[in-house]
């Protein structure tokens, strides 16, 4: 079966850190561009950030610029979310995304068209309090 499964999210306080782990199987991600979209409570999904399947070209939206990093092991067929300085405006469900064509804008397209991407994570929680 072809999924991805994350791990790492939690409960923190404001300024703390916390790792996400996105681990892909029945697939391997060499080839995929990756990328991290979240849901807060009561908003739409957000496109937070993106990685090209070479790993030379980096996206982030401007929310997460200079705190969050991706990054990704192909040999261990696994995507990862730095984040950093968290602030409460972080809180939301965090799901990793992999598809052969993705790019930015279809990143930011499927926030609203779930089908556009071929694999999607079941999303893990991340709550930071103030």
């Amino acid at each position: 079966e072809v999924q991805l499964v994350e791990s790492g999210g939690g409960s923190v306080q404001n300024g703390g850190s916390l790792r996400l782990s996105c681990a892909a199987s029945g697939f391997t991600l060499d080839g995929y561009g990756i990328g991290w979209i979240r849901q807060a409570p009561g908003k739409e999904r957000e496109a937070v950030s993106y990685m090209s399947s070479t790993g030379d070209s980096i996206w982030r939206s401007r929310s997460v610029t200079g705190r969050f990093t991706i990054s990704r092991d192909n040999a261990k067929n696994t995507i990862y979310l730095q984040m950093n300085s968290l602030k409460p405006e972080d809180t939301a469900v965090y799901f990793c995304v992999a598809d052969r064509n993705l790019d930015p804008g279809i990143l930011m397209k499927a926030t609203i068209h779930h089908g556009l991407l071929e694999v999607w994570g079941q999303g893990t929680q991340v709550t930071v309090s103030s």
